[in-house]
């Protein structure tokens, strides 16, 4: 007979584990979506913060003339053919 852990209701993750034992299954199901999102939140953060920091690096060295605008089909096109090789 498998033995069962004893679940400490004065842990409050336990607690909150077992509450939601009582959702339906697709209430359930969100609760971990959402749960699961929030663990991702700061990274993703730092990650927009970062691209911020590139386009404003990239705009500014446009703007100084060291760098071109290249279009935007032209990009496309260049990885496409590179994605077929």
């Amino acid at each position: 007979m498998p033995l069962k852990k004893e679940i400490n209701m004065q842990d409050p993750v336990a607690e909150l584990a077992e509450q939601g034992k009582a959702l339906a299954p697709d209430d359930r199901s969100r609760l971990v979506d959402l749960l699961l999102e929030s663990l991702h939140e700061q990274p993703l953060a730092e990650v927009e913060a970062a691209w911020d920091e590139e386009a404003e690096r990239r705009l500014a060295a446009y703007d100084r003339g060291e760098i071109q605008a290249i279009d935007g089909e032209v990009v496309l096109a260049n990885a496409r053919a590179l994605a077929r090789r």
